[in-house]
C-alpha cells in the first residue's frame, strides 16, 4: 500500500512539474520568446524586449476625485453623494482598464482632430469628443442593435440626419460626415431638452424618451434624474475618459509622442462616376485595396455603381 502510494506521488509530483514546466514555455511564448525549455544548448537572443516590469511591491490605490469638473461647460453637482459615487464608479473602471484605456488614447490622437475640427465649426462643445470614444473606442464596431460606425448610429436615424446608408456605401462610417451629422442630432436635443448634458444622455436613450422622463420625475437636471443603468452610467463615462485624457500621468498613464497612432497623411480625390473595381481604382494611383479601406471604410464593396452620380470625396492615403 505505501509502496503504491509513493509511486502515486512521484508521478503526481512529475506530472505537475512537466505541467508547470510547460506553462511557462507558453508564457515566455507569448511574451514574444519561444522557448525550448529541454534544449540546454539554446544560445540565441530574444528579438522582442519587454521592458515593462510590474513591482510585485506596488501599491493599488483608488483615483481620488478633487475640485470641480464639468461637461460641456456645466457643472457636475459632485457634492451630491450619489453623483460622486457614479463618477468614481466610472474613473475607477476605466483607469483600471489599462488595455483599452492605453489603447483608445493611442487611437485618440488619431482621430481626435478632426473630430474636434467638425465639432467647432458646428457649434458644438469640444467635450462632445468624448463620445464616439465611449460609443465606439474609433473603431468601425457594429452593436447587436446595427448601430454602425464611430457614433453608432442606427440605420433609420442616419438616414434622417443625411447619411446616404446602402449596401455599397455606408456613411455612419465617414469620419467628418457621421461627425456632422451626430452634431446636427445634439444641436437639436440642446435645444428640446435645454441643456447639453441632457443632449449628451439623449445621445443614448433618444430625444423622446429623455424629454418624458424629465416631464414625469419634474426636473431639467440629467443629475437628478432616476434612468436605466446604461443611461445613468453614459455621461459619467465621458467624464471618466475627460479626466483620464486632462490628466494621463496622475491617473498613471505614460504616453510619448511617439507612441500615439499618428493621423494617416493623405490627399483628396473627388470622384461622381461609378467605381467598378475598387481594387484597379486604387492602382491608378500607385496605391493598394487596402491603402483605400483604411481610410474610406464607407465604402463597403469593391465597387461603387453609383447610378445618381453622387458627388463622394476618398481620401488617397500618402504613403511615400
Amino acid at each position: 500500500m505505501k509502496k503504491n502510494i509513493f509511486v502515486a506521488t512521484v508521478a503526481i509530483a512529475l506530472f505537475v512539474g512537466f505541467g508547470a514546466a510547460y506553462a511557462l514555455q507558453k508564457a515566455n511564448w507569448f511574451l514574444g520568446e519561444k522557448v525550448n525549455l529541454f534544449d540546454k544548448t539554446r544560445t540565441e537572443t530574444p528579438q522582442v524586449v519587454i521592458n515593462t516590469r510590474i513591482d510585485s511591491t506596488q501599491k493599488v490605490e483608488p483615483l481620488r476625485i478633487a475640485g470641480e469638473i464639468s461637461f460641456a461647460g456645466e457643472r457636475v453637482p459632485l457634492e451630491d453623494p450619489d453623483v460622486w459615487e457614479r463618477l468614481d464608479r466610472e474613473l475607477q473602471v476605466n483607469v483600471f482598464w489599462h488595455s483599452n484605456t492605453f489603447l483608445t488614447m493611442k487611437l485618440a490622437n488619431r482621430y481626435f482632430p478632426e473630430i474636434e475640427r467638425v465639432l467647432a465649426e458646428e457649434g458644438v462643445p469640444n467635450d462632445f469628443k468624448y463620445l464616439p470614444l465611449i460609443e465606439s473606442g474609433f473603431r468601425d464596431v457594429v452593436s447587436p442593435s446595427k448601430a454602425a460606425g464611430f457614433w453608432q448610429f442606427l440605420e433609420p436615424t442616419a438616414k434622417f440626419y443625411n447619411l446616404d446608408v446602402r449596401a455599397e456605401v455606408d456613411e455612419r462610417y465617414n469620419v467628418e460626415k457621421s461627425t456632422r451629422a451626430a452634431c446636427k442630432y445634439l444641436k437639436q436635443a440642446k435645444e428640446k431638452l435645454g441643456n447639453w448634458t441632457l443632449a449628451a444622455a439623449a445621445y443614448n436613450m433618444g430625444m423622446a424618451g429623455m424629454a418624458e422622463k424629465c416631464k414625469i420625475q419634474q426636473t431639467d437636471s440629467y443629475y437628478n434624474l432616476l434612468l436605466t443603468q446604461e443611461t445613468s452610467r453614459y455621461v459619467f463615462r465621458m467624464l471618466a475618459m475627460k479626466i483620464i485624457f486632462s490628466n494621463p500621468e496622475s491617473c498613471g498613464y505614460y504616453l510619448k509622442a511617439d507612441d500615439l497612432y499618428q493621423p494617416f497623411a493623405y490627399n483628396m480625390v473627388t470622384v461622381d462616376t461609378p467605381i467598378t473595381n475598387i481594387t484597379a481604382f486604387a492602382a491608378q494611383f500607385g496605391l493598394q485595396y487596402r491603402h483605400i479601406k483604411l481610410l474610406n471604410s464607407w465604402l463597403r464593396d469593391n465597387h461603387m455603381h453609383n447610378k445618381d452620380r453622387k458627388v463622394y470625396e476618398i481620401k488617397l492615403m500618402d504613403i511615400k
